[in-house]
């Protein structure tokens, strides 16, 4: 199966380099893509200069991708793979507790694999991440939250099989007053549906980190669906 998928930049990369990168990223050292043209144009458009869409096309046949939005996980897979890369505030115990619980039984073998689906954690959804692990919003906000501006997911190579099966197949340059302003407004949208809407708003039977920890409750549990 051939997949098209863009990547947003401040350069033009037709040959995307295995092994190079940032290390503390959402899914650690890889090459992040996405399935939408519009997202990569506003990834890679910045707020003085015009940026780019690369586009690829990727030959998936025969390579493992994991899909961290497939039936076999939760959300709290994800989040414990994204607690392994990116650095977290943990002001409090609890905090501590819950990473230290989310890590040790949602963790996922995710580094043998040679691509990845999951979500993007852009400053507002990292925050919503972040208020979930401080107990402020319950799991289910969590997961309303993910959805808030259509984010979307993102598509990271991650094997020197998977780069090698990757095809440049040309750009779009993604114009700084267009796209940086579409990036802004979307991570705004987000915020404000988000305090609108979700943080705060408690409902009957919400399931927050304190009682995940205390019920002890593990992959397959049916009220982290």
């Amino acid at each position: 199966m051939i997949r098209n998928l863009y990547h947003g930049s401040n350069t033009i990369i037709d040959k995307p380099k295995f092994g190079y990168g940032k290390p503390y990223n959402d899914y650690g050292l890889g090459f992040y893509c996405t399935d939408s043209l519009q997202m990569a144009k506003e990834w890679g458009a910045s707020v003085n200069q015009n940026g780019y869409a690369n586009c690829y096309e990727l030959d998936c046949d025969g390579l493992s991708v994991l899909d961290l939005n497939g039936t076999a996980f939760c959300l709290l897979h994800w989040l414990a793979v994204l607690l392994e890369n990116r650095e977290f505030d943990v002001p409090s115990g609890l905090a501590l507790e819950a990473k230290d619980y989310i890590r040790t039984n949602f963790s996922v073998d995710y580094q043998s694999c040679d691509a990845i689906i999951g979500y993007r954690a852009d400053d507002s959804y990292f925050s919503f991440a972040q208020d979930f692990i401080n107990g402020t919003i319950s799991y289910r906000q969590l997961n309303n939250a993910m959805h808030l501006g259509k984010l979307g997911q993102q598509f990271v190579l991650k094997s020197r099989q998977a780069f090698e099966r990757i095809q440049f197949t040309g750009y779009e340059v993604a114009e700084s007053k267009e796209w940086y302003a579409k990036k802004i407004l979307r991570d705004k949208s987000a915020r404000r549906e988000y305090f609108s809407a979700e943080r705060g708003r408690r409902q009957r039977g919400d399931l927050y980190i304190m009682q995940i920890i205390d019920e002890e409750m593990i992959p397959g549990d049916p009220r982290l669906r």
